[in-house]
């Protein structure tokens, strides 16, 4: 059978291609995946340390059995608008039309828009996170950033976050926008947007999805300096999603 491997982000570089078709036996596991993609980073044994793997846009585990014409996401740790009109935006559920709540955009996010839109009458507090382009990293001056995503993937994520944060901290509405694309200095590049009765579960909810967006949500990030660029390094995942060397997946 075949299965057809797609690398993100810093994966890319050490597959060398955009994706890669590789034939395995039938009734092979995702183990048996990750060792065959040993051949193609030899000589980089730090390349699939942490990775996790995703079969059809869905986190994998090693015991996980494979089938003839599986797409399988080679995802190394992430790192984790004003949505616009298709082939700009792609949201949660639709891929031709808008959905204003949860979204993957390459236009500028309109931030004052979208925290409007989510007021309501009964809403005691509205609490926004805008994660913005900064001028610099570790003392290099950044030039710009580049943002990919693993798109059927991440919109599934990014809806079960503000599915879960409505259901664990009580909050009325999560809206939230991420960008994709080229970002300078100074632009949006994540924007989350949590209405509630009450400012608590508002500011715990809106804490909780950044923090597990960073860690969860296939995206990555490649940062352009006056002297190069490179992929950010992605948080750890969460136990039980890391597959490669020194990573776990504990049922």
């Amino acid at each position: 059978m075949r299965v057809r491997v797609i690398p993100f982000g810093v994966s890319k570089d050490w597959i060398g291609a955009e994706a890669v078709t590789v034939e395995l036996p039938e009734g092979a596991s995702v183990a048996d995946l990750l060792e065959r993609l040993t051949a193609f980073v030899a000589g980089q044994p730090q390349a699939l340390r942490g990775i996790a793997l995703s079969v059809n846009a869905e986190y994998a585990r090693p015991d996980q059995m494979l089938h003839d014409g599986d797409e399988v996401g080679l995802l190394p740790p992430v790192s984790g608008g004003s949505p616009a009109r298709t082939g700009a935006a792609r949201t949660a559920g639709a891929r031709d039309e808008i959905d204003p709540v949860i979204a993957l955009t390459r236009e500028r996010i309109d931030a004052e828009t979208l925290v409007a839109a989510a007021k309501r009458g009964a809403d005691g507090a509205v609490v926004v996170f805008d994660g913005i382009v900064r001028d610099n990293t570790r003392g290099r001056r950044t030039l710009y950033l580049d943002y990919e995503a693993y798109e059927e993937m991440a919109l599934k994520q990014m809806k079960g976050l503000a599915d879960e944060a409505r259901e664990r901290f009580g909050v009325r509405e999560v809206r939230l926008a991420h960008r994709l694309g080229r970002l300078d200095v100074g632009e949006t590049s994540v924007l989350i947007v949590v209405a509630s009765a009450h400012r608590a579960a508002a500011f715990e909810a809106c804490r909780w999805i950044i923090d597990t967006l960073k860690k969860t949500v296939p995206i990555w990030k490649k940062e352009t300096f006056e002297d190069g660029a490179v992929w950010a390094d992605g948080e750890p995942f969460p136990d039980g999603l890391a597959l490669g060397p020194e990573g776990s997946h504990e049922g």
